[in-house]
């Protein structure tokens, strides 16, 4: 199978760290009824405390930028933290406002959560955003358009390739590539209430993990575009296990490491298929 992009400076592939900032979002979300359970809440505050500050000296110490996706109630209640992400250089872009599903709310109902979030973004970090992820990356058939509409570069949502593409159309709109393999809720995830019935997985098995698809997505030059969440990801153990995978990468010749935004401009400007034609959606 052919390499549809061509990357930067002759890189063999991407290496894309993305940051999903749900704090409690992330429980009140799946119950109400969270909202007055204060271990459960504790869970996701750890993510803007104490996991973000490593997570920031952990990408300061590598020299790397990264996206990190933020609901609208997560950036109400900790703007110091998503000013201090801004100021260290990195993307902020909308992730719904409660990291609430969009199955089944309207075009105008999509649109206010949209439009709202982005507003307490910008207001905070004086930059409007590009990029967008859905909570569970579950977009619906307006999403694409109002994106547009919006004037958003691109979207990081959809599971059907190992490369970004543009989707048809105009004006044009990337979409960034995710996978559930790629996401550290699949493997850290826990709680009682809502009740989890899966383990916790020791970093070692999950960096074995990583470590084989990102070797398999360097050879045919893909996007490995990784999902975390600071309040998973930001235990120190997990931190030990990230700074691993980066240096495992690092350790392959030309990787490109890069966010969302940097990765959507590039696709713009240069990304094409082997024939010469932009690599487009199908």
């Amino acid at each position: 199978m052919q390499q549809p992009i061509t990357w930067p400076s002759g890189s063999t592939s991407a290496f894309c760290l993305t940051f999903d900032l749900d704090a409690e979002t992330m429980w009140i979300a799946k119950d109400a009824a969270n909202l007055t359970r204060r271990s459960v809440l504790s869970q996701g505050a750890y993510g803007p405390k104490v996991g973000v500050p490593l997570i920031l000296d952990l990408l300061d110490v590598n020299s790397l930028k990264a996206t990190f996706f933020v609901p609208g109630w997560t950036a109400e209640q900790y703007p110091n933290v998503v000013s201090e992400i801004a100021r260290r250089g990195h993307e902020v872009a909308p992730h719904g406002y409660l990291h609430e599903p969009l199955e089944g709310r309207s075009r105008a109902e999509e649109e206010d959560l949209l439009l709202r979030t982005s507003r307490i973004l910008s207001d905070i970090t004086g930059v409007k955003p590009v990029g967008y992820r859905a909570p569970l990356f579950e977009i619906t058939d307006e999403t694409v358009g109002l994106l547009r509409e919006h004037r958003f570069l691109y979207s990081s949502n959809l599971m059907d390739t190992l490369w970004p593409y543009l989707y048809p159309g105009s004006p044009e709109l990337v979409e960034i590539p995710v996978n559930w393999l790629l996401d550290d809720g699949v493997y850290f995830v826990f709680g009682f209430r809502p009740p989890s019935p899966r383990p916790i997985f020791p970093p070692a098995l999950v960096l074995s993990s990583w470590k084989d698809e990102f070797r398999g997505m360097h050879t045919l030059g893909g996007a490995y575009t990784l999902v975390l969440h600071p309040q998973l990801i930001g235990r120190p153990s997990r931190l030990l296990m990230l700074q691993e995978l980066i240096d495992y990468a690092r350790s392959m010749p030309g990787v490109w490491f890069t966010h969302g935004a940097e990765l959507a401009r590039h696709m713009l400007r240069a990304a094409v298929a082997p024939s010469g034609t932009p690599a487009r959606a199908g």
